[in-house]
């Protein structure tokens, strides 16, 4: 009889116990918004800010209500305005270009490689079209990030990173999010911390700090942010700069801290379940694995494969047969958005050209989520499952 895998895809581990303890001392209190402090009191959200920048080694820091609110947040603090153009990856999710057309920018798709990382070649094509890219470390692969800053500080071009799928992550000992203008992180609940929605955004630069701050809603309370710019620094902001309010409370700050001091052991576990996949998946007929390089330290929440040149027939048939035995796969070749997964020309408030090499690529990927719920023996039996559905489709095409 066929191995068939029973686990969920969607099950997330519990909370820890010191979070659940400190949100409920936060209920208790009854002061769950940030700036709602008893005399003497520091905020759970202004500690995680100053905690989070320690941990990545940022100057500022500021806890947001979610990822994608930290990414229209960075644009508009970089000065991004209506009708200006954005750079951003053709190989994204849809909060992407969601966070450009939030604050009235026009998403300009740069082309993906094989590798499911931004193409270089052409973001210096398109490079003197904008000046801002929102670059997408999509599904946890970091490109070339020494070569891409030194390109687009060429080029000048500001760099803001969506690091939703990379927090914990490092290029060469450089931890994601930390190499552009802004790193923007989320806190929902399937990615490295779970707070159901939140986001994190750091920066070394004061006055984009400054008006971030202003943006989130600080009713210039601004003086209370431990890891925010110093006063002067909102001396013009504060005057110019709308509230758009979008801040964390201190119950979601409460069930992250504890979350965030175990990321680094966290980041073992995931790896160990990626690279266990990983291995299993080797060497299965039409199935290419996506090479890790060595300058590169993943946080392996998801896994990727490209089943390159297959047709669409035959992808869908494989993910059929793998989610029949239990597996649930995604792809992002399907001409119609499904669940998480869109391609860029899925967003039709988006006016964008036809991509044909980019499209050979999406039209392979299948993506995966490896929850820290699966055991290691989970991870080796979704492996064979989906080496021998794989195999099967390949060999009777």
């Amino acid at each position: 009889m066929s191995e068939v895998f029973k686990g969920s895809f969607t099950q997330q581990e519990p909370i820890p116990e010191d979070g659940i303890e400190a949100a409920v001392d936060v209920m208790r209190s009854g002061r769950l918004h940030r700036y709602n402090t008893a005399e003497g009191e520091l905020s759970q959200t202004a500690l995680l800010e100053q905690e989070f920048a320690a941990q990545v080694g940022a100057k500022y820091c500021l806890a947001v209500a979610s990822g994608g609110y930290a990414m229209a947040t960075a644009l508009r603090a970089v000065g991004v305005k209506p009708g200006d153009k954005v750079l951003t990856n053709a190989f994204t999710l849809a909060p992407v270009p969601g966070a450009i057309a939030a604050v009235g920018g026009v998403p300009v798709f740069v082309g993906v490689t094989d590798q499911l990382v931004i193409d270089l070649d052409d973001l210096a094509a398109q490079a003197g079209q904008a000046d801002v890219l929102l670059l997408s470390h999509m599904r946890g692969h970091l490109a070339d990030m020494e070569a891409l800053m030194a390109l687009c500080d060429d080029a000048g071009v500001i760099v803001i990173e969506d690091c939703a799928h990379t927090m914990g992550a490092s290029w060469r000992g450089v931890p994601s999010g930390t190499q552009g203008k802004v790193g923007c992180y989320s806190c929902q609940t399937y990615k490295h911390v779970n707070s159901g929605e939140g986001g994190l955004f750091v920066t070394d630069d004061p006055e984009v700090a400054a008006r971030a701050v202003i943006l989130s809603g600080s009713y210039m309370m601004y003086e209370k942010h431990l890891a925010g710019p110093p006063a002067e620094a909102y001396a013009q902001i504060r005057y110019e700069t709308p509230n758009i309010s979008g801040r964390m409370d201190n119950l979601r700050a409460a069930i992250l801290r504890p979350q965030l001091r175990k990321l680094d052991a966290q980041r073992v576990r995931w790896n160990e379940r990626y690279f266990a996949i990983e291995t299993g998946l080797r060497d299965t007929p039409g199935l290419t694995v996506i090479e890790r390089p060595a300058d590169e330290v993943i946080m392996g929440s998801s896994i990727q494969f490209l089943l390159q040149g297959w047709s669409a027939t035959n992808v869908e048939a494989v993910l059929a047969r793998c989610l029949k035995r239990g597996v649930e796969l995604k792809w992002f070749g399907g001409a119609e958005p499904v669940g998480f997964t869109s391609r860029y020309d899925s967003w039709r408030y988006v006016d964008a050209p036809a991509m044909p090499k980019s499209d050979v690529v999406l039209a392979g990927i299948v993506d995966m989520r490896v929850p820290l719920t699966f055991s290691l023996e989970d991870c080796a039996l979704i492996a064979r499952i989906i080496k021998a559905e794989v195999s099967a489709v390949y060999q009777g095409s």
